[in-house]
């Protein structure tokens, strides 16, 4: 057990101090092996690749080609598209709210996070100097559109952290409608008070916009794995710190209507047909490349961007699972899944309990996921047959609880998100973690909740 404390305390705070878990990870499970009796070269030959090569050979395709669907849709200008035409229907004088749900639109059409953020970045700018808000609140507006209920709570989402726990539980994307939906609302509607009530406090303390001076965050912790699924090179993310923001020229874009398209086909095949995601992302690909192929420079180049893009994502996320199979095959770790499972009452909490931790000390929602769902799925099944609560139930609160720990200060997305915007963890962490951590967690319990009086 202290093996395990150690080495999850270590993979923290090497990875908050901007180190690669590519390399990190294989070190701590190493502890973990040694201190469990294990020989440290078949820990690592055996379970360690065993898990990282598992997770990689389950979504890899859903790597590559949601980056790949990503890649596209911002080459094309699709993404900025639909994002500007979202946020000037809302208007600048509810700017915080056009770029949450601009944010949100994406996400839940199938663009990776992280496209997200690189596109939605300009037009926040934007947004934001016209109504005099601070830029400080703009990562808070972008986590909460792109990193927490379309994410994890709405049914029928194309993120990863809403198809990993398909595999343990045989359910579908659109799993505990109810207990998506009111969790969904809980992550919008309390972040949107906490939002407005920092832009209140903000201005009332004379803090109001000023014009981006260029990147302080450091480029080593930029590179960090993507706690929510994915990753970008530090050297991306290096060349978006040195641009300037420039002005969205909306006769450039292609049509919003057009280009909302591809979104709208991979949400349909993948819940009104039910086809699998890599059919859905597929169609979508092909369906903007169609659209778009004027406007790609390079279609091959925008192409293997986007596969060079998805390797470095899955091989972060697949190193997080490898140092969690080593933790699952010492022998603290029983006593470790005794702990969590026998916390008293529904199950649904020590799945919440077990999911939150290993998704926080790994900084990635999908591995946490991975991990805990891995090691205790099984148990989880067995304990919806005995208890009557739905697997559809276990699904969602798997998914939510994903996204709450996960956005502790040394998360990929995190970093990268205030690489991008300019900002530090002084700055803008307290609203990431209010609407990336605390609230999510709210929405888990009410979820939690639902179940237990059979509203799923």
């Amino acid at each position: 057990m202290l093996g395990i404390i150690i080495g999850l305390a270590l993979l923290m705070y090497l990875a908050y101090r901007g180190m690669s878990i590519i390399w990190i990870a294989p070190i701590c499970a190493a502890i973990v092996a040694l201190t469990g009796g294990l020989n440290l070269v078949e820990a690592y030959r055996e379970a360690y690749m065993g898990g990282f090569v598992g997770f990689a050979k389950s979504w890899f395709p859903v790597f590559m080609l949601g980056a790949i669907f990503g890649k596209v849709m911002d080459d094309s200008g699709a993404a900025k598209s639909v994002a500007h035409w979202v946020t000037s229907k809302i208007g600048t004088k509810r700017a915080i709210l056009a770029v949450v749900v601009g944010c949100a639109v994406l996400t839940y059409g199938g663009v990776s996070l992280f496209v997200v953020v690189f596109a939605m970045y300009p037009l926040a700018v934007a947004l934001f100097r016209e109504a005099n808000i601070s830029r400080k609140l703009i990562p808070g507006a972008i986590a909460l559109g792109a990193f927490t209920f379309t994410m994890t709570a709405i049914p029928g989402t194309p993120q990863i952290q809403n198809l990993i726990p398909i595999d343990y539980f045989g359910t579908t994307p659109t799993a505990a409608p109810i207990m998506g939906t009111v969790g969904a609302l809980i992550m919008f509607g309390v972040g949107m008070l906490w939002m407005t009530y920092r832009e209140k406090k903000l201005t009332a303390a004379g803090e109001v916009f000023n014009e981006p001076t260029g990147s302080v965050a450091k480029k080593g912790k930029a590179s960090s794995s993507n706690g929510k699924g994915g990753a970008v090179a530090g050297g991306e993310v290096a060349a978006k710190e040195k641009e300037e923001v420039k002005e969205i020229d909306e006769a450039t874009l292609p049509n919003p209507m057009l280009s909302s398209l591809p979104l709208i086909t991979v949400i349909l095949l993948l819940n009104l047909f039910e086809l699998d995601i890599i059919i859905a992302l597929t169609a979508g690909i092909v369906l903007a490349l169609l659209l778009n192929v004027s406007r790609l420079k390079n279609v091959v180049q925008s192409i293997n961007a986007g596969a060079s893009g998805s390797v470095l994502a899955i091989i972060n996320t697949s190193a997080a699972v490898g140092f969690g199979a080593v933790v699952r095959a010492v022998p603290g770790f029983q006593t470790l899944s005794n702990l969590v499972m026998g916390i008293e009452g529904n199950p649904l909490i020590s799945e919440a309990v077990a999911v939150n931790v290993l998704a926080g000390a790994t900084g990635s929602a999908s591995g946490g996921m991975g991990i805990a769902l891995a090691a205790l799925g099984d148990r989880f099944v067995e304990l919806s047959a005995a208890s009557g609560v739905p697997l559809e139930a276990f699904h969602r609160i798997a998914s939510m609880s994903s996204g709450g720990l996960d956005t502790l200060p040394h998360n990929g997305a995190v970093l990268t998100l205030l690489a991008v915007t300019a900002m530090t963890h002084k700055d803008s962490y307290k609203d990431i973690f209010m609407v990336g951590t605390a609230i999510p967690i709210l929405a888990v319990i009410a979820g939690i909740i639902l179940a237990t009086i059979g509203l799923v």
